[in-house]
């Protein structure tokens, strides 16, 4: 979400390399052991290295303890990430209206057309002049109706569609009925068909 916002976006050292707290719930303080980062991802980043610190964390770490044996992150899950995220800071750069100058500007061009109580929980769409951009959260793969771009043609980001992640490029758009189908788990950025 941050690195498609207006304005700058705040990503920090490790954010594109599935840079792990160990799921404690303090990431301001999560002490050196939890926060390090280690550049070649030979040691997963810090996934399952041990249950977050008791003074913020005991009282969920019967949530937590599954996840350490359970949750594998290696190379190739990190160089993907990596490399997906390279792709949603492409599009921001490449694409003005990630940038509007003014606060008129954006609350002419940006809407969350689905927001209250057509909302899936887990689920933003997001509007944005000519760009259509579902945040699926959830495990399962969502459908996105927005009535009033029936009819319109869109087409997932052509940066996405020859990018990194193969799982994005199955998100897809339905023209007849203003379908965004978007996989779990994945943020897809749509364009207006010509665009």
């Amino acid at each position: 979400t941050a690195a498609l916002s207006q304005g700058p976006a705040l990503s920090q050292a490790g954010t594109d390399l599935l840079r792990s707290k160990s799921l404690d719930r303090n990431s301001f303080d999560s002490g050196d052991w939890f926060n390090a980062i280690h550049w070649n991802c030979a040691d997963g980043n810090g996934f399952g290295r041990g249950l977050p610190p008791a003074a913020d964390n005991a009282a969920k770490w019967d949530y937590a303890r599954p996840l350490l044996t359970s949750v594998k992150v290696g190379c190739p899950q990190i160089t993907g990430a990596s490399a997906a995220y390279r792709d949603l800071l492409k599009i921001r750069t490449t694409e003005k209206a990630f940038s509007l100058g003014t606060a008129a500007r954006v609350q002419e061009q940006l809407s969350f057309p689905l927001s209250g109580k057509d909302e899936t929980p887990g689920v933003i769409t997001m509007r944005l002049g000519d760009l259509v951009v579902v945040f699926n959260a959830t495990p399962q793969q969502q459908e996105q109706r927005v009535p009033a771009l029936a009819g319109q043609r869109y087409r997932l980001h052509p940066v996405q569609a020859a990018g990194a992640d193969e799982t994005v490029k199955t998100a897809a758009y339905t023209t007849g009925t203003g379908t965004f189908t978007v996989p779990a788990r994945t943020v897809a950025v749509f364009t207006r068909a010509g665009n």
